[in-house]
This record gives C-alpha cells, sequence and structure tokens, in this order.
C-alpha cells in the first residue's frame, strides 16, 4: 500500500450505511476511516491530514456542515462532498458556499459519489497556485508571532494577554526550540513598558568571567582590557524589560547579585561605589528543571522563588501537533517574504509526515526543516516527501489509528475498543487483499477466529 493512494475521511451516524460506503470506496483505491459523528470527525482531522473528506449534512451534535467549515479551515486544500436526504438546491448552495466540492443527494449510487471525489481531486491536483492552508492566520492564531490555535496554545495566549500588562517577574520554561525568546518579546510588544527597550541575555553563551561585567557593566581600570566605562544589559533595559535567558547557568555568586537588584532595583558597576538605580522588568527563561536544581544546592530558592513569580510553561511541538499546519504556512509565508512568484504549497503527503515526527527540536526544527524543504522544492513550488530530510519523510502517520477524543461526558469504551478492532481487522484485509488467511497472520488470530469477528463486526 503506497502512500500516493487517497487518504478518505467518511463520516455518517448511520452505521449500516457508512460500512457499506467505507467498503466500497476501500474497493475503488481509497484508504477509508470511518467516524459516527461530527465530534469523533473533528477529533481526526486534527490528527491526520486527509486528502478528502464526504460527511453527511444532518447529523446529532456537530453538523456536517460544521466538520466542512473545520476541515476548510484546518486544510484549504482538501476536497469536501457532501451527503444529504435533503436535496434541496438551498442545501446544495450552501454547502458549496461553505466550501465543498460537490453535493450528492440520498439515495445516491456509489459512482455518482465516486465520480465527484475523483473530479474534485484532479481539480486539486491541477490547481498549482491553491496554496496549503491559505487560511488567513488572523489574531485568533496568533500573539505577536505565537502561532497556534491547539488547546494548550489557547490557554497560553490567554495567560500571556493577563501577564503582560502587569509588571510581574516571570519565569519561562520549556525544552529548547519552543520559542521561549519569542514568548519574553510578545509580554514585553503587549506591555505598559512596549516604547522601551526590550534587551536580551544569553547566560549560557557568555563565559562566566565576563557575564558579570556583560550584565552588570563596570568602569574603566575594572580589571585589565576595561579601556572605559561600559553599561551593562541592567542600565540598557532601564525603563524596558531584560530578558535573562538560560538562567540556570549562572554562578552563584551571579545569583546573589541578580538577587539584590530584583530585591532593591539597585546595583553597583564592575569597580564602581556609585550604586545604580534601576527601573526593570525581568522576564527569566530556562530549560533546566530548578525546582530540582534548588533542592540538589546548585540553584538559590530564594532567587527560585523572586523569579517564579509568574511562571509560564511552553508545551512542546509534539503536544500540540495539531498546530502543525497552522505553523507551516506561517514559515513558509515568513520564508516567503515579499518575493515575487507563485505562493510555496505542501503536498498532503508532505505534511502527514510533518505532522507525524515527533519534533524533538520543536518549533525550531520545524522552521528550519522548512527552510531546507524551500531551497529543494522552490523552483516547483510545492513541498513534497522527498523535500525533507529522511528522518522526517520516514515519520508516517497511520490513518486508521483513531485518535481517542475523550469528551467531558465520557465514553462508551466497548464501543471505541470494538472500532479500533474493526480498523485493524480491515487494514490487515486491505493490505492482503481480502485474504482471510493472510489478513489472520497479520494479526495473529487463527483464521476461524478472523472470520467469526468480521461476522460479529457486520451485524
Amino acid at each position: 500500500m503506497t502512500d500516493s493512494t487517497k487518504h478518505l475521511l467518511l463520516v455518517e451516524d448511520e452505521a449500516a450505511l457508512r460500512t457499506a460506503v467505507a467498503e466500497q470506496l476501500t474497493d475503488r483505491g481509497f484508504i477509508v476511516e470511518q467516524a459516527d459523528s461530527g465530534e469523533a470527525a473533528l477529533a481526526k482531522l486534527a490528527d491526520f491530514a486527509f486528502d478528502a473528506i464526504v460527511t453527511d449534512l444532518r447529523m446529532p451534535g456537530i453538523s456536517g456542515s460544521e466538520v466542512v467549515d473545520a476541515a476548510i479551515e484546518r486544510y484549504p486544500d482538501i476536497v469536501a462532498i457532501v451527503v444529504t436526504g435533503y436535496g434541496t438546491v438551498k442545501d446544495a448552495v450552501e454547502a458549496i458556499k461553505r466550501g465543498a466540492a460537490d453535493f450528492v443527494s440520498k439515495p445516491f449510487q456509489i459512482d455518482e459519489l465516486t465520480h465527484a471525489l475523483e473530479s474534485a481531486l484532479e481539480q486539486r491536483r491541477l490547481k498549482s497556485e491553491n496554496a496549503y492552508l491559505r487560511a488567513q492566520l488572523d489574531e485568533r492564531y496568533s500573539f505577536e508571532g505565537i502561532v497556534g490555535k491547539s488547546p494548550v496554545m489557547k490557554k497560553l495566549f490567554q495567560l500571556l494577554e493577563t501577564v503582560a500588562v502587569t509588571n510581574s517577574t516571570v519565569l519561562i520554561t520549556g525544552e529548547t526550540g519552543t520559542g521561549k525568546e519569542v514568548v519574553a518579546r510578545a509580554i514585553h510588544h503587549n506591555s505598559p513598558r512596549r516604547a522601551q527597550r526590550f534587551v536580551a541575555l544569553n547566560c549560557s553563551a557568555i563565559p562566566e568571567t565576563l557575564l558579570d561585567a556583560e550584565l552588570f557593566g563596570h568602569v574603566r581600570g575594572a580589571f585589565t582590557g576595561a579601556v572605559g566605562n561600559r553599561q551593562g544589559r541592567l542600565e540598557q533595559a532601564h525603563k524596558g524589560t531584560l530578558f535573562l535567558d538560560e538562567v540556570g547557568t549562572m554562578s552563584s555568586a551571579l545569583q546573589m547579585k541578580l538577587l539584590r537588584v530584583l530585591q532593591e532595583r539597585e546595583f553597583e558597576r564592575i569597580g564602581d561605589v556609585h550604586t545604580v538605580k534601576v527601573d526593570v522588568r525581568v522576564i527569566a527563561a530556562t530549560n533546566s528543571e530548578l525546582g530540582r536544581m534548588v533542592a540538589e544546592g546548585q540553584f538559590r530558592e530564594d532567587l527560585y522563588y523572586r523569579l517564579n513569580v509568574i511562571p509560564v510553561e511552553l508545551p512542546t511541538l509534539r503536544d500540540r501537533k495539531d498546530d502543525v499546519p497552522l505553523l507551516v504556512q506561517h514559515f513558509l509565508d515568513k520564508l516567503r517574504g515579499d518575493k515575487p512568484g507563485p505562493i510555496m504549497t505542501v503536498s498532503q503527503e508532505a505534511m502527514r509526515a510533518l505532522m507525524a515526527y515527533s519534533w524533538p527540536g520543536n518549533v525550531r526544527q520545524l522552521e528550519n526543516a522548512l527552510e531546507r524543504a524551500v531551497a529543494f522544492g522552490g523552483s516547483r513550488g510545492q513541498i513534497e516527501l522527498a523535500d525533507l530530510q529522511p528522518e522526517i519523510a520516514s515519520a508516517r502517520a497511520d490513518a486508521s489509528t483513531p485518535g481517542v477524543f475523550l469528551p467531558e461526558e465520557g465514553l462508551a469504551l466497548d464501543v471505541l475498543i470494538a472500532g479500533i478492532e474493526r480498523d485493524l481487522i480491515q487494514r490487515a484485509l486491505d493490505r492482503t487483499k481480502n485474504n482471510k488467511g493472510q489478513a489472520a497472520r497479520l494479526l495473529n488470530l487463527k483464521r476461524t477466529t478472523l472470520v467469526e469477528k468480521i461476522k460479529r463486526l457486520q451485524r
């Protein structure tokens, strides 16, 4: 089975019809994932970049129209076909307005649906200028350059909006590449100090012997090479914001001096006896566990509590992979800038790999990977799977492995498990071209057991 086969999401609350249509579409070369409700469809769309979606319009709960909206908002290049038992012109027009490619009425012939799908997919293939994810990255999905619309990012945006207007010290934690300095700048640019300077200092990038002078400044003759007076980063950030990245690498002596600044709002330059008053907001960041370092005596407890007035923890990219399509388009737009030429797009196959990869380097790694891919695919105007680095291209999500959506009201575990079992059996049958003996071996089952399971699931 090659990934060039089209992946399709079928959304239908009538189980018998859904199963029958799925089987017939599978026979016609589609890899079909089923959803029995709009809620289940949204969960699957968050985890996988489908080529096409076929959805009933009238369903309990989230309607087919809302599913189409969500699918096209996330994947503007997706082909959406809507099915309804209320085949009026009004329904058809409304579906097309929402971005559906075509409209079929119940009862329909499978050839009618297949023709609509294949025609729409062919039109998509020929429309090279149809930019992937052309949905605009409006303010709902960003906060000063931070992009995302996953639940965890929406909570982060709310926290940042609250934090920004205060004068409190902030401690940003998160893995390397999650965007700690971007978040610090966002806080500054949305604060009352926005008209003043934002000064950044990476504590791990400067030798310990120089970090003291870099932070506090020095006077002439304070040490060998100090040929004149020099302002430190603290003075440069007066009335503004000082961002201290990798603060956990500071020596004990510097930790003590920084603690005094936070407590007294004053310090002395190296070699000077005069006290300098400073009005500065400090935002610190670390990818280390400062709480553990405190327990191990590697970081001052009193400084930790002074820095950790408002903690902001940044999620990893693997914990918000449904934001990957938005980030991809954001970085492609950024790389393109004002350059003339076609808008860069991403094939669904490449997008699936980007969403499946674990991204140990987080958002920074994604941006670098896209810059490389653009260099390889720029002349074509579309990034293909082959343009991605091998380790990313080989990360392949499986559309038939359902993402488990756990609603507030709970779920029916037996129904969920039956669905997983049905999917695995269907995958085995697809791979073996309906050879039940070979499929049973793939599933480590007896052939008779598999036959009984198929009969039970078809009831």
